[in-house]
């Protein structure tokens, strides 16, 4: 029997693997990857690669497609600062080298031993600046990955932002205008595309809570500096429905079965 089993959605052709994406199936990689292996039918004959859907089209993957994705791993780690999301750059470590079975929280309740095969693929799901610290996600499984950061992505982050205006550390809030800090919600743009609004509230006079639904390239930073502040801090305590929560930096642990971003 197959492990999963949809119907393609009505409209103009379209490539499989973008309509395996968008039914979450599978990420485009990982589409492809089946599709080479043969999991994956269209009206029950082998799909070739590159092949084009239309309306009506039955997309069928098979349970080994399935069983493969679910021994992929997603990881939370508590992002230190002084380490980069991605590769390592300009002499700084990828967050990825932290991830080793001595750095495993104990508080970690997911039931799940470590092993290096576990490395194999796993990249982050979005960015968190070197000189910012808390959640960062790196995963396996494309399907999380495209969750947390594909273009219509609902999932928003939250951070704490510690600020300085000015001369000004502390009580920064009694300092600041209002007006500038309406500005951050909404009505800043960043290269020359206004930004989406934000949430953004005094958790106290030395410190903003921003929840974002996007995530330009130090995005927080940049804004800060258009109204006149100096970012002095910045963690990232929410991503979704998941919280970096009592996770020690320099520390991970599994996303847990009944977790969902």
């Amino acid at each position: 029997m197959p492990a999963a089993c949809l119907a393609a959605e009505s409209g103009a052709l379209v490539r499989l693997n973008k309509r395996m994406a968008e039914l979450g199936l599978a990420s485009r990689r990982e589409a492809d990857e089946w599709i080479a292996k043969g999991w994956v039918l269209v009206n029950g004959q082998p799909a070739p690669m590159g092949a084009k859907v239309a309306a009506g089209d039955r997309i069928t993957v098979s349970r080994a497609a399935g069983q493969q994705q679910a021994s992929r791993v997603t990881i939370l780690l508590h992002k230190p600062v002084g380490y980069v999301s991605g590769q390592a750059e300009d002499g700084h470590p990828p967050a990825a080298s932290l991830i080793a079975a001595r750095s495993r929280w104990a508080g970690d309740a997911v039931r799940l031993r470590f092993a290096p095969a576990q490395l194999r693929g796993l990249a982050p799901a979005g960015r968190l600046d070197i000189d910012s610290t808390g959640l960062l996600v790196l995963t396996q499984d494309g399907r999380v990955a495209r969750r947390i950061i594909g273009e219509d992505s609902p999932v928003d982050k939250e951070y704490l932002v510690r600020v300085a205006f000015g001369p000004v550390t502390q009580n920064v809030q009694a300092a600041f205008p209002p007006q500038r800090l309406a500005l951050l919600r909404h009505g800043l743009s960043l290269d020359g595309q206004p930004l989406k609004p934000a949430q953004v509230h005094w958790q106290n006079p030395e410190q903003l809570r921003f929840v974002l639904t996007e995530g330009k390239k130090r995005q927080i930073r940049r804004m800060c500096e258009l109204v006149g502040l100096r970012v002095v801090g910045l963690k990232r305590i929410r991503i979704g429905q998941v919280r970096l929560g009592a996770l020690p930096a320099g520390q991970w642990r599994y996303l847990a079965a009944d977790e969902r971003f």
